[in-house]
C-alpha cells in the first residue's frame, strides 16, 4: 500500500519542527543551513500542500498555529521513526564492512586462501573474516543461499546461475605409489591410456573430480590398445569388469576398449589427503592439483607420472558471487588480491 496523496515530505516537517522548538523561522533556517526566505518559502508550500495555516509570522518572530501545533505533534514520532532507520542502515554497513563471509572449495582453502588472508588482513586488519569449506558444489551452494559472500570454486565450468571471474590456473598432475608400474614409465603416458585406467578419485560436486572426468571423457573416444609399459605389466581387465578396490592386486589398471566414458573409479574418497593415503599405499593412480601434493612429490612418496598432453591436464579457480550482489568493499578487496597471487 503506497503513502496517501499530499504526504509531506520529511525534511520539510523537520523544519517545522526546528521552528517550533527556537520560536524563529530565522533560527530554524540557520539551523537547516538555508537562507530565512528559503525556508519561509518551504514552509508555505507546506501550508498549501496541507491546506492549512501553519505558522503566524510577526515582527517578533513566528509562532505556531493550533494547526501547526497538531501537524508537529504528529510529525516528532516520524521523525524520530526516520532517523532509527537511517542510523540502523549505517549500522548495517558499518557491521558489513567489518564482516566478510567465504566458502571455498578444499584445494583452494588449504593452498591460496591463507595467503589471501594475510594480504587483505595487512591492507583491511579491522575486517573479520569467516571461512567454510566444501567441494565446488557445496561451495556453490552456499552463495545461492547467502551463507556466503564470494565463495571459490575450481572445476571445468562456472556454477549455474552465479557470476564468476577467473583467479588462477591449476595444474593437475597423475601420480602413483613409488612401486606403481607407471612409477618407471620412460615414456609419456597417453591421456586415452589414463582414461581406460580406474582411478581413485573425489567425491561426487568435487571441483577435481568434475575437471578430470571432462578432460578424460574427451581422452575416451578412440578405441585403445593397452600400451607397453617399462616393468612388469599389470593384470589387464574386461571393458565389462566393475570398479575395483584401493588396495590389493584386485585393481584393474587398463581397460583394453573404451566407449566414449571414463573407466568407473576404483575408489571414490572424500578428501584428498585420504586419496594421497590410498595412493601411496594401494595400485590405483589418482589426479590431484599439484599444490595438493608437492610435498609428497618432493620426498618421492608420490611419483607424478609424465603425460603425452600434460598443457590438457589444466582446471581454472574461480570466484563466485550472487548476480544481484557484487562484491564490495572487503570483499572487492578480497577478490583483487586473490586474482594477483
Amino acid at each position: 500500500m503506497g503513502l496517501p496523496p499530499g504526504t509531506p515530505e520529511l525534511k520539510v516537517l523537520d523544519l517545522l519542527v526546528s521552528v517550533a522548538q527556537t520560536g524563529s523561522l530565522g533560527r530554524a533556517a540557520a539551523r537547516h543551513g538555508m537562507t530565512q526566505p528559503a525556508a519561509s518559502m518551504r514552509i508555505t508550500a507546506l501550508e498549501r500542500q496541507l491546506r492549512l495555516v501553519l505558522l503566524e509570522r510577526g515582527p517578533t518572530g513566528s509562532r505556531l498555529t493550533p494547526a501547526g501545533t497538531a501537524v508537529v505533534d504528529w510529525a516528532l514520532p516520524v521523525l524520530d521513526a526516520a532517523r532509527a532507520l537511517v542510523s540502523g542502515v549505517a549500522a548495517l554497513h558499518a557491521d558489513q564492512q567489518g564482516r566478510l563471509r567465504i566458502a571455498a572449495s578444499m584445494t583452494i582453502a588449504d593452498h591460496r586462501v591463507p595467503g589471501w588472508l594475510m594480504a587483505l588482513r595487512a591492507r583491511l586488519p579491522e575486517v573479520r573474516v569467516a571461512l567454510r569449506v566444501g567441494n565446488s558444489s557445496q561451495v556453490a551452494d552456499m552463495v545461492r543461499g547467502r551463507e556466503a559472500d564470494l565463495g571459490f570454486v575450481e572445476g571445468p565450468h562456472a556454477p549455474d546461475g552465479l557470476r564468476s571471474r577467473t583467479i588462477a590456473d591449476d595444474e593437475l598432475v597423475v601420480v602413483v605409489a613409488p612401486g606403481h608400474p607407471w612409477a618407471r614409465r620412460r615414456q609419456p603416458l597417453p591421456l586415452r591410456t589414463l582414461a581406460a585406467t580406474p582411478l581413485i578419485v573425489r567425491e561426487q560436486g568435487s571441483g577435481t573430480r568434475d575437471a578430470v572426468w571432462e578432460i578424460l571423457r574427451r581422452s575416451a573416444t578412440t578405441p585403445l590398445r593397452p600400451p607397453a609399459l617399462d616393468g612388469p605389466a599389470p593384470p589387464v581387465s574386461s571393458v565389462r569388469t566393475p570398479p575395483a578396490t584401493v588396495s590389493g592386486s584386485a585393481v584393474n589398471p587398463v581397460r583394453p576398449e573404451i566407449d566414449g566414458e571414463p573407466a568407473p573409479p576404483a575408489a571414490e574418497l572424500g578428501s584428498t589427503t585420504a586419496i594421497k593415503s590410498a595412493v601411496s599405499t594401494g595400485d590405483a593412480p589418482a589426479v590431484l592439483s599439484r599444490l595438493a601434493v608437492s610435498a609428497e612429490l618432493d620426498d618421492r612418496r608420490l611419483i607424478s607420472v609424465p603425460l603425452e598432453e600434460p598443457a590438457l591436464l589444466r582446471r581454472r579457480f574461480r570466484a563466485v558471487w550472487l548476480r544481484e550482489t557484487p562484491p564490495v568493499g572487503p570483499a572487492a578487496t578480497l577478490l583483487t588480491l586473490a586474482a594477483r597471487r
